[in-house]
């Protein structure tokens, strides 16, 4: 994980203190710099990038230099695999290597619209498989290229001014002005600064050349549309349960394997070096189950659950006691910390010998109110009341800060504990994948398998604009990386290209399996995997199972614009 910053303009440009603070602390252990100058206008370019090292034996300085020509690669994201194999030691340097390899023909004298050099250095970026954003300037030709990968794992903001040629990309956004917005994950954009006559609009290439179709997800897989011809109904031993298990095994193991030991804290003596946040549900203790197989058994694991004190709810209790003292602990009734007490208890005895920390990060609404700013300014320009209540909770859940228990018990000693692992996974995707939402349900009930193809194929295409940048800036202002082993993209490929029924049979009852349609084919893993009271676990939106919705006024829409 890195921080970006990188600013064109005619004049000098210094990072306000604000910016540098949030920049380094999404990258910690290095901070670089370069200038680069073009012909045009007497434009200079400023390149900024801040270092979280997670991958190789050593701290990769940014921004990546190429020392024969001069080009400049700020890289932001992790690269599982390049053209199909797998990255050893530093991922950044890597892609640097194969950009000088794509690179090394003589250039044109001013860069071109599909010449072969620059086609061959969209190439590389094409065959990165993993989250990144990234921004590279081929020196010789004077070509800015940038974007964010095919799902928009991570963030990228672009502040832009066509007619001076000024232009600003950043990891995030300077302040909260509507001329910041979000480089789309659509592909990646190209600005050729030596080109005649001069532009100042970015061309847009796509992820897979001269291909794009409306059933095309995210430049990854054809959606399977098609209908079942006869009766279907999804078992334990139905293909797809397998191979759903084969993908996210093949997942996780690039994102949880090999991870450095995190910093010696003072403030935690802690070995984890992965943290899962777990709000107890189906996906996020799949992900814990699963990462269990794969870790040595001396490695720990975290837990982290949140729940936060909501005024409206903590009114409610007093007046239920008459007001007199609370009979019980707010934060231990939100509904995502019983059922993260409930999962933690059954990954303790499903697997003996892991040591799993519960993490319980209770927030008083005091401190909420004293972050809000932070979060809002984080973020931007995502700005309604459900982004706020989900930032909330993502953003206090990755400071990782509260109270340890060893035991499943709520009664059981507690200590007071920092988690200082780097990594953090989330489930996210798996709803969008395999028919999760009480939407999708209402989609077959409406229209059949048809409807509910229509509505997982909208889902899963805008993930990266409703969700994910957003989550990368809350998260990582804490020095930590989340990881999405849901959003591969092979097993996006396999999700998407295999029918809906094989996924989520909503034809068929619970009566059949036991176990509800919505993410059927995951619920099964479950039960195959040991995990009966998670394989029957209902669906809850975040917000609501941490408290962070409503918590002023119980009438306020999720739309509602911040004010």
């Amino acid at each position: 994980m890195c921080g970006i910053h990188v600013a064109v303009s005619a004049t000098a440009h210094e990072v306000s203190p604000e910016l540098h603070c949030r920049l380094c602390n999404r990258g910690p252990d290095y901070l670089g710099r370069a200038e680069r100058h073009v012909r045009r206008g007497s434009l200079s370019l400023h390149f900024t990038s801040t270092v979280l090292a997670l991958r190789g034996d050593h701290v990769a300085q940014q921004p990546l230099v190429n020392p024969r020509t001069g080009s400049v690669l700020c890289w932001n994201g992790e690269a599982w695999r390049i053209d199909g194999l797998g990255v050893d030691g530093n991922d950044g340097e890597a892609i640097l290597t194969w950009l000088m390899k794509a690179s090394a023909s003589p250039p044109a004298v001013a860069a071109t619209p599909g010449s072969e050099r620059e086609a061959a250095i969209l190439n590389v970026f094409r065959a990165v498989e993993g989250p990144f954003s990234f921004v590279y300037f081929d020196a010789p030709t004077e070509t800015l290229f940038f974007g964010r990968d095919r799902l928009g794992r991570r963030s990228l903001m672009i502040d832009s001014n066509d007619a001076s040629g000024k232009l600003t990309l950043s990891s995030i956004a300077e302040a909260c002005d509507p001329s910041w917005k979000e480089v789309e994950a659509d592909g990646i954009y190209v600005l050729r600064y030596a080109s005649s006559p001069a532009t100042t609009l970015p061309a847009r290439h796509q992820w897979i050349a001269g291909h794009e179709h409306a059933d095309f997800v995210s430049s990854i897989g054809r959606f399977n549309k098609s209908l079942p011809s006869t009766a279907f109904v999804l078992t334990t031993s139905s293909p797809s349960v397998a191979m759903l298990k084969h993908q996210l095994l093949d997942s996780l193991r690039p994102r949880v394997l090999e991870i450095p030991q995190p910093p010696a804290s003072d403030v935690t003596p802690s070995k984890a070096r992965i943290a899962v946040l777990f709000s107890g549900g189906l996906d996020c203790t799949m992900l814990a189950r699963l990462t269990h197989d794969l870790l040595e058994r001396d490695q720990e694991i975290d837990l982290i659950n949140v729940a936060f004190e909501n005024p409206r709810v903590v009114a409610q209790l007093r007046k239920d006691s008459k007001g007199g003292e609370l009979l019980t602990d707010f934060f231990e009734i939100c509904p995502d910390r019983i059922t993260g007490r409930k999962s933690f208890a059954e990954l303790q005895a499903v697997c003996p010998g892991r040591v799993f920390r519960f993490v319980a990060v209770n927030v008083l609404y005091s401190e909420t109110l004293a972050h809000r700013s932070q979060v809002v300014s984080l973020m931007y320009p995502h700005n309604t009341e459900m982004d706020l209540s989900i930032a909330f909770a993502l953003y206090f859940a990755a400071r990782g800060r509260g109270l340890c228990y060893e035991s499943s018990s709520s009664v059981s000693q507690p200590t007071p504990y920092t988690c200082s692992a780097r990594v953090l996974l989330s489930g996210l995707g798996a709803d969008e994948l395999f028919g999760g939402y009480g939407r999708h349900m209402v989609a077959f009930s409406k229209q059949g398998y048809a409807g509910l193809a229509d509505e997982l194929l909208l889902d899963v295409s805008r993930l990266g604009k409703r969700n994910l940048g957003r989550d990368d800036r809350v998260m990582t202002h804490w020095s930590k990386e989340v990881r999405f082993p849901f959003l591969d993209e092979r097993l996006v490929k396999w999700a998407v290209e295999t029918p809906s029924w094989e996924k989520c049979d909503f034809e068929n009852g619970e009566g059949f399996t036991g176990v509800e349609a919505g993410k059927r084919v995951l619920r099964l893993l479950a039960l195959e995997l040991g995990m009966e009271n998670v394989a029957r676990e209902k669906k809850r939106a975040i917000q609501f199972g941490s408290r962070t919705a409503k918590m002023e006024n119980g009438r306020v829409k999720g739309t509602t614009a911040i004010v």
